[in-house]
């Protein structure tokens, strides 16, 4: 089902921020010390290139029904842990006291081999802390919350090409074999979903080139942006209605 046309030009307006964004921080960066980061990291470390999508799922849920008090995504954004006091999310919805929904965004751009490892670990962590939180009861009298993370990966040689596994001891599962980095980000939130860690995952991929015009594809329709968004508007919708969830 293609999107709604004017949800389809905001996730485009959002691609185009997140490129155009980088381009700033990384021509700005050490332009008053004169000291600059190596490489990408000089947009790395200026941050929020992701704002364009979280003010774009923030201003779909308000259109849908969520006054602007209940969706949370610069200040009032940290959640209580299990393994930790608290964790700082990137979008909330709280109503009447009710924990609604909690979102990641996340992105890649080069320094595939190096970040991969760490946006996983990030992921199951940050999952694996808010269930175990709420298995005890930190959300009360919240019913189960909505969780989601959508990654935007950069589409480029670097991401796509297959990667060799290491395998000094053991193998490892097949459908790593070869796997490139954008497969490896596929497998992963494919996994996250299935297991409920997370209940929806939206993987984007993008380039500079063309991202700067709003270009960006979906590699696997199990983690479209148009599934990703029904899923969180059904749940958020559902339980502040009539607070249940399944």
């Amino acid at each position: 089902m293609p999107l709604h046309p004017d949800l389809e030009r905001d996730l485009r307006l959002a691609i185009k921020h997140f490129w155009t964004t980088r381009k700033k921080q990384a021509r700005k960066q050490g332009s008053k010390t004169g000291a600059r980061d190596a490489g990408a990291r000089t947009a790395v470390t200026g941050g929020r290139q992701m704002d364009g999508f979280v003010r774009m799922i923030r201003d779909y849920l308000c259109k849908n029904g969520f006054p602007k008090a209940q969706v949370f995504c610069n200040e009032a954004v940290e959640l209580p842990g299990w393994y930790r006091p608290e964790k700082k999310w990137d979008l909330l919805v709280v109503a009447d006291g009710q924990l609604l929904a909690g979102i990641e965004f996340k992105s890649q751009v080069g320094s595939f081999g190096n970040n991969y490892n760490n946006r996983t670990e990030e992921a199951i962590g940050s999952a694996t802390d808010v269930w175990a939180a709420y298995r005890e009861g930190a959300f009360k009298p919240s019913a189960r919350p909505w969780l989601g993370y959508m990654m935007l990966l950069e589409e480029a040689p670097g991401s796509m090409r297959p990667v060799k596994a290491r395998e000094p001891h053991f193998k490892v599962f097949p459908e790593f074999q070869d796997a490139s980095y954008s497969k490896r980000y596929e497998i992963l939130l494919t996994k996250l979903v299935r297991e409920r860690l997370y209940d929806s995952a939206c993987l984007l991929l993008s380039n500079a080139e063309k991202g700067i015009h709003g270009y960006s594809r979906e590699p696997a329709p199990e983690l479209s942006f148009q599934n990703f968004i029904a899923s969180l508007l059904a749940r958020t919708l559902s339980v502040s209605k009539t607070g249940n969830s399944n």
